[in-house]
């Protein structure tokens, strides 16, 4: 049946999926080719029903005329991007990342005047209010200044207006306690209708700005950058290159946050860091 006015999408056993598989990979090449992200080794049933939704909501005929389009259309090329790269984020995702932020990075924090910390490629913003959050429960926030960038404008509208559905608070709640937080998680948040809005003196130290990893510059000088779960869509030359981004942006002695399996081991730069989590991907900029 059709879902949303769309056409169902043909079973894996359809006859026409390996044009479609092959039609697909041409795809990712010409988005690799002009753009930077690297979606060629992307889980191909996943790939396969996230490009077909794309095409039938631009209403295009086939992958071609998709193909086509997102070369020359660079805004229909961050919608089909915040497609394929769904599902990277929620409030206090990966709890052990948080606990280990509190025990292990929030006490060189408090020894600095002033912290910034630079979220890139934020999405939603779930990871920037979980920051807010942390901070603001170690005594931290007021000396604060969170920076949340990504390339696409819409979800940063989304982040900014600090709404999440109701639906997802059970699971953000036990991330939370699981994180070793302090309070009670509905304390930083607000019913409204079917969904809660986040608090507003969470948001009071929060900026939103647009910023592509792939073409703009470092973002000042910053006592932690988080970038996680956005390296794993580039390829080794483009990764390389947003780890000396990343690298200019931090102060000495700065903390770098990478996703579970993301590393700078196969990174040029690797010899500039200290390792402080192995397992939780966190680096310290030597002196």
């Amino acid at each position: 049946m059709p879902v949303d006015g769309l056409t169902p999408i043909p079973s894996v056993d359809s006859p026409v999926v390996d044009i479609e598989r092959l039609e697909i990979e041409l795809l990712f090449k010409a988005m690799h080719s002009r753009y930077g992200y690297d979606f060629r080794n992307y889980a191909p049933d996943s790939a396969r029903r996230r490009v077909l939704y794309r095409l039938q909501l631009e209403g295009l005929e086939s992958i071609g005329a998709l193909q086509h389009r997102v070369l020359h259309d660079e805004a229909l090329a961050d919608s089909l991007l915040r497609d394929l790269s769904i599902n990277v984020t929620g409030m206090f995702r990966d709890p052990g990342f948080y606990r280990t932020l509190r025990e292990e990075a929030a006490p060189w924090l408090a020894r600095q005047e002033h912290i910034k910390i630079w979220h890139a490629g934020c999405a939603s913003g779930e990871e920037v209010y979980s920051m807010a959050i942390l901070l603001t429960e170690e005594g931290l926030y007021d000396r604060s200044q969170l920076y949340a960038t990504d390339f696409n404008n819409a979800v940063l509208e989304k982040a900014k207006s600090g709404i999440f559905p109701l639906h997802q608070m059970r699971s953000y709640v036990q991330n939370y306690q699981s994180a070793r937080g302090r309070e009670d998680f509905s304390d930083y948040y607000h019913a409204h209708y079917d969904g809660v809005v986040m608090d507003a003196a969470l948001k009071k130290n929060i900026l939103f700005a647009h910023h592509n990893l792939t073409t703009d510059s470092s973002f000042g000088e910053m006592q932690m950058v988080v970038c996680r779960n956005v390296l794993i869509y580039f390829d080794p030359s483009l990764q390389e290159r947003v780890f000396h981004l990343l690298y200019d942006s931090l102060c000495e002695g700065g903390l770098l946050c990478l996703g579970s399996r993301e590393t700078l081991l196969l990174s040029s730069l690797k010899h500039h860091f200290d390792t402080l989590s192995s397992e939780q991907r966190i680096y310290k900029k030597k002196d």
